[in-house]
């Protein structure tokens, strides 16, 4: 089950572990293995890679973070290669992402010259830009043809678990995925409540806010790091942030319904 259908694929600057990650999750898939598993190995590249910062290894920490962007993509791969789409793992991987977003840049502020203030201020931001990017993609997913609709364009209340999942453990991801998630989800919305009315995103729109994405946001992290830039990291995702507002006004004054 593709995320979206072919018509309404776009050049995406994020998902460049998508191939490798397709590869490797059909080279696995007749194993034991399972999404839950591929989403705790990306979570322990995750920690390694924050690891690496803090002891300066900034090259191995860039790889680090390339392979968990592409480990990270496993796992949904594997879901739909192997037919079982769960909320348990989609709520999973949220948690992990986030979790993981914070220590990265927590862990920059102590190797570098940054504040904690603006280290947290800078985890908001690549919060607040990832939320958009999938709010946009969200609702392009969801007007897709036999697209992935395990993704909500709202989520206010813990789905109906799938028969291979416990509805007692979706409860309970879900509660903690709204925690962390849903003042990013509210705030996106507020800016654009009319977003989920346009029935076809074009594809430069999506190709350009695809740079918020996770992956190219660790891409940029990794490149950085690895040119020994680290000190520059958090004031840029900060700045970065500022073109939020710009998409946002792009989508309302080029993309109506």
């Amino acid at each position: 089950m593709p995320k979206i259908d072919k018509e309404q694929k776009f050049f995406d600057f994020s998902d460049y572990g998508r191939a490798p990650a397709i590869l490797f999750s059909n080279l696995i898939k007749d194993t034991s293995l399972t999404p839950i598993h591929v989403t705790i190995g990306f979570g322990i590249i995750g920690l390694f890679s924050a690891y690496a910062i803090a002891i300066e290894s900034y090259l191995i920490a860039g790889v680090g973070l390339i392979l968990k962007s592409i480990v990270d993509a496993m796992d949904g791969e594997l879901a739909r290669i192997k037919g079982r789409p769960s909320y348990s793992g989609r709520y999973l991987d949220s948690i992990f992402d986030s979790i993981l977003n914070f220590i990265f840049i927590m862990v920059i502020s102590y190797k570098s010259s940054c504040p904690y203030w603006l280290a947290f201020i800078s985890f908001l931001c690549i919060q607040l830009q990832g939320t958009l990017y999938n709010y946009y993609y969200v609702i392009l997913r969801h007007r897709s043809v036999g697209g992935d609709t395990t993704s909500k364009i709202f989520e206010m209340k813990a789905p109906n678990a799938f028969p291979i999942e416990n509805q007692s453990t979706v409860n309970v991801l879900f509660r903690i995925f709204q925690i962390l998630y849903f003042p990013f989800d509210w705030i996106i919305y507020q800016f654009d409540k009319e977003a989920f009315k346009i029935r076809q995103y074009p594809n430069w729109f999506m190709s350009m806010i695809s740079i918020y994405g996770l992956g190219f946001q660790l891409m940029l992290m990794a490149i950085m790091l690895s040119m020994g830039l680290i000190n520059y990291i958090i004031p840029f995702f900060v700045a970065y942030g500022l073109l939020t507002f710009v998409f946002i006004i792009i989508r309302k004054t080029t993309i109506r319904e």
